[in-house]
């Protein structure tokens, strides 16, 4: 689940910009990028792990992978769709100084998505975490595969062990995002 969430931030980050229609004025290329976004969040993350399992076979490799894809098409329109509402007066403050393009963005747009970009990934990798069961189930490794073991083999005390302690990762993961918001809003 981290591995798939981190990938997926990073490529969906110059993703983003570029598939926003305030930073990328070409309406060929947005209007591809985003396509291209919409088809890759079209197919849901388990029909993802299955093409995967099918390509690198068994392993956590192809859950990593399938969170990876699926996650890169959401978030990069989540942040491309954060870049166009950026508020302009920024932009235009630091524009009127004579900086370039590539300052603008730094300092003008950057400053107003990062609280929200890192939200958005903090609740990508909860809920990837929760879809790790899932995707384990279907041979995309991950703690589902322990638990199918154990449900196949009817050991219920390890499968509601292996339960509890995804719902305690789950309410960890829940409280760290919440705290590292609350830091860097106060920032």
């Amino acid at each position: 689940a981290f591995m798939g969430t981190l990938i997926a931030a990073i490529l969906a980050v110059p993703l983003g910009f570029l598939a926003a229609r305030n930073l990328v004025p070409n309406w060929i290329l947005n209007f591809s990028l985003r396509g291209l976004l919409g088809g890759i969040r079209g197919i849901d993350q388990l029909i993802w792990a299955l093409v995967f399992v099918r390509a690198v076979g068994l392993g956590p490799l192809a859950g990593v992978l399938a969170m990876a894809v699926s996650d890169t098409g959401t978030l990069a329109k989540l942040f491309a769709e954060a870049v166009e509402n950026a508020d302009r007066k920024q932009m235009e403050g630091v524009e009127s100084t004579g900086a370039a393009r590539a300052l603008v963005i730094r300092l003008g747009i950057v400053p107003q998505v990062l609280p929200l970009f890192l939200s958005q990934v903090l609740y990508f990798f909860e809920s990837n975490t929760r879809s790790a069961t899932i995707l384990g189930v279907v041979g995309a490794g991950g703690i589902g595969l322990a638990l199918a073991d154990r449900i196949r083999i009817n050991n219920w005390d390890e499968a509601a062990f292996i339960v509890l302690l995804i719902l305690v990762a789950v309410a960890i993961i829940d409280w760290g995002s919440r705290t590292l918001r609350l830091k860097l809003i106060r920032a």
